[in-house]
């Protein structure tokens, strides 16, 4: 028997989301998402329907309409309980009704109640919310649409009480998705991780065009896609005017600013990286990274690309620093009782203790792990550095975030969100109050690059006392709506949210000038804007910047200020006003034009989402197929506040049970093991301090025989001079796509030759490149 999860009517057929529509406007780096949910009761009676699903954490949920038949409702924002105790009056009473929420836990996940559907009878659900595009390291601007929600795992959890059916169950639904792009700047191209038509330009400059996904898309994986402009990394600025239905001096009534900065720092500053610091990898290893990274034929176990993300961090860490490596599960152990000097004998403790990394460490609980981390005191003139890898499924993440946050001013936190459905919240939320960087690898993405890129910012010189001043006309003052700014790296871009205040006397020319300290060095970037606001925009400026100043409220509410209820209220306030959702607030819509009311039990029902699979115990054989089990309530009529029962999430921590190692009496072969990546093999082979040494595993790598590179060697060179250098000409000539990986190996590789002082390292070169059928010169091996 499967334990299986999902809605199945009791014809064991799946009820009752039929199929989900979404179209995004996209302006310069916001977009505005519609998605269309379409609901169908095949039951031959009244059905609740329960659907949690994730939407990205920094998401401002501004609209919530639902269409019965023909009849629309627009829901209303109101206070979370009040709603609550609205939705559960008018279902009791056989009203149709629907309810919209975000969890209290995690910013993430939503939970959508659609109550007292008639047999037959047809739901459309429309929800809409804004946010911004993230920037990636080649300057595209993404966005995921997420299909996938992992389970967050509880410490405490049980499976009592989940029923078992005997069919696997599958996504019901399908997605169509249109995306329509108007840009400032000229687009480039748009990619996605799934089949598109192609772009459609509208204009002769490229700077409008539409897209959508290929017909017939099931809805089982995340949906990614990568806006490319021609400039999206030069600094910019949009003006939004206020609504004028609002009261003018209010967030809604004043035209809003955001401001995109791409901090340029001095050339001499970045050509040396820091040599210093403390780098503490914390490394998830509950039962879930046991799965793929992906469903394509090759896809690497999350647990082991870790374990060689892990090795080129360790191998490009420079001499001198300290580190250590964390393993989490439902308990934490480290590599060392505290973090070490960097050297040949640490790093390769280390790697013998990475190489037998294993997915066992039961369920998701970082807490202690990052509480002991903190404990330990830091080393003067070695900041601290915290790499996070996890696939997210943490129950507590807003606990998590305040420890972080706490902690902000010993440490920098680069966190990375492991395989579909790690939790945006935790993730983001751990690099925003940590003042570091976040990456999500997902689909065929490789861990290695984006880890690299994050590791380029960590080595980055510290800025610090960061300031932000005004330049506008007579009449006109600015209020800074973002929280001040506490990072800044070379590379990644910094939004700020500023509301403009009165008239201008007719000039419309602004500036704003961000100036800093970098080692010690004033820096000063500024951009000049204009003050007329920007056409058509929905209003989307307008509702990020709510976002943000409400996340920043809900933040002190969890901090425990003075006066918690006059915090609340103004949270409300302005939640209801700017009409975007928070933790305090829900929507709310009740059919009050339909005539017929519902009698008898409701049936309650849990549609299904995707839902990552693992085994139910802890290490035990039983499979679980992708999604949650329903659980079969009926709701008594017309008895009155019986509150609806919260999803739960799949309770589980073993192992995930994969093809690599399916039970013999299930029919599965094991698969062949991997070919090893030549890169990672040659990164192996590096020694701390930057050389190679010449023998046989080297030549492997080059396809020759350590015959046949001693033969080659000029003789006035040293063997490990040699080999380093042939080392670095095959990087430069069989992996110079793979650069941003590999770069920090060759800096050492490079600096280590140039301390050894060689003679005939120019004839070196020739021979090395002679030998490997390179053209690579000195300047450019760094040497």
């Amino acid at each position: 028997m499967v334990n299986c999860c999902g809605l199945v009517s009791e014809k064991n057929e799946p009820v009752p989301l039929k199929s989900i529509s979404v179209q995004l406007q996209v302006r310069d780096h916001g977009v505005s998402v519609s998605s269309s949910l379409q609901y169908v009761n095949e039951e031959d009676r009244a059905l609740e329907a329960v659907f949690v699903f994730p939407l990205p954490a920094d998401a401002a949920v501004c609209h919530f309409s639902a269409r019965i038949e023909e009849q629309e409702i627009v829901a209303e924002l109101r206070d979370k309980q009040s709603a609550r105790d609205q939705y559960d009056d008018a279902v009791s009473s056989g009203q149709q009704a629907f309810l919209l929420e975000e969890s209290d836990e995690s910013s993430d996940v939503f939970k959508l109640s659609v109550g007292c559907l008639s047999p037959g009878q047809n739901a459309v659900i429309n929800i809409v919310y804004v946010m911004e595009l993230s920037v990636q390291a080649d300057h595209a601007l993404r966005f995921c649409l997420p299909a996938v929600l992992n389970p967050r795992y509880t410490p405490t959890a049980s499976a009592a009480g989940v029923p078992e059916v005997s069919s696997a169950s599958v996504i019901p639904y399908t997605l169509s998705l249109s995306v329509d792009v108007r840009s400032s700047d000229r687009i480039s191209r748009l990619e996605s991780s799934c089949p598109l038509d192609p772009l459609v330009f509208l204009d002769a400059h490229h700077t409008h065009a539409t897209v959508s996904l290929s017909a017939g898309h099931r809805f089982d994986k995340d949906v990614e896609l990568l806006l490319y402009y021609e400039n999206t990394h030069q600094p910019s600025a949009v003006v939004e005017a206020g609504a004028a239905t609002a009261e003018p001096g209010s967030l809604m009534g004043d035209p809003v600013l955001m401001i995109s900065l791409y901090p340029e720092f001095p050339a001499d500053v970045m050509s040396s990286l820091a040599s210093q610091g403390e780098f503490v990898f914390v490394v998830d290893r509950s039962g879930s990274m046991d799965c793929r990274m992906h469903n394509g034929k090759d896809a690497q176990m999350r647990i082991e690309s870790a374990r060689d993300t892990l090795l080129l961090l360790l191998k490009s860490l420079p001499m001198g620093c300290y580190f250590n490596i964390y393993g989490f599960g439902s308990h934490f152990e480290s590599f060392f009782p505290q973090s070490v000097v960097y050297s040949e004998d640490t790093m390769e403790e280390a790697l013998k203790r990475v190489k037998n990394m294993q997915a066992d460490m039961g369920g998701t609980e970082i807490l202690q792990a990052l509480k002991h981390i903190y404990s330990q005191s830091c080393y003067s003139d070695h900041p601290r550095q915290l790499f996070i890898f996890t696939d997210g499924e943490v129950w507590n993440t807003k606990e998590v975030l305040d420890l972080v946050k706490s902690n902000v001013y010993s440490h920098r936190c680069f966190s990375f969100g492991i395989g579909e459905g790690a939790s945006t919240a935790l993730i983001t939320g751990m690099a925003r109050e940590g003042s570091g960087h976040a990456q999500f690898i997902t689909g065929t993405d490789r861990m290695q690059p984006k880890v690299m890129q994050s590791l380029r910012f960590a080595l980055q010189p510290a800025v610090d006392n960061i300031s932000v001043d005004w330049t506008v006309p007579e009449g006109v003052t600015v209020d800074m709506l973002s929280p001040p700014i506490s990072a800044l790296f070379q590379g990644q871009r910094a939004l700020i949210y500023a509301q403009l205040k009165g008239q201008s006397s007719g000039k419309t020319d602004g500036a704003v000038t961000v100036k800093y300290r970098l080692k010690d060095q004033p820096v000063t970037n500024q951009l000049q804007f204009t003050l007329k606001p920007t056409e058509d925009t929905g209003w989307t400026i307008h509702r990020l910047a709510a976002r943000c100043v409400l996340r920043c409220m809900e933040q002190e509410d969890r901090d425990g200020g003075a006066d918690t209820q006059a915090l609340r209220s103004r949270i409300l306030e302005l939640s209801v006003s700017a009409g975007v959702s928070s933790v305090h607030t829900a929507f709310i819509a009740v059919n009050t034009h339909s005539k017929q009311t519902v009698t008898g039990p409701l049936l309650q029902r849990r549609v299904p989402v995707r839902r990552m699979a693992r085994s139910a115990m802890f290490g035990g054989p039983m499979m679980m197929c992708a999604m949650q089990a329903p659980q079969m309530a009926c709701r008594s009529m017309p008895k009155k506040k019986m509150a609806v029962p919260e999803m739960g999430f799949l309770k589980g921590n073993g192992k995930l049970i994969s093809e690599r190692t399916m039970f013999p009496e299930m029919g599965f072969l094991k698969e062949p093991a991997p070919q090893a990546d030549p890169l990672l093999q040659l990164v192996s082979l590096q020694k701390a301090s930057g050389h190679w040494e010449l023998n046989t595993a080297l030549a492997d790598v080059f396809g020759k025989t350590e015959d046949e590179l001693a033969n080659h060697r000029p003789a006035q060179v040293d063997g490990s001079v040699w080999a380093t250098v042939l080392a670095l000409i095959w990087l430069h000539t069989c992996r110079s796509e793979d650069q941003v990986e590999w770069q920090f190996v060759a800096m050492k590789a490079s600096a280590w030759i140039r301390s050894q002082k060689p003679e005939g390292l120019s004839q070196c070169v020739c021979d090395g490149n002679l030998l490997l059928g390179g053209h690579v010169t000195e300047d450019a091996l760094g040497i």
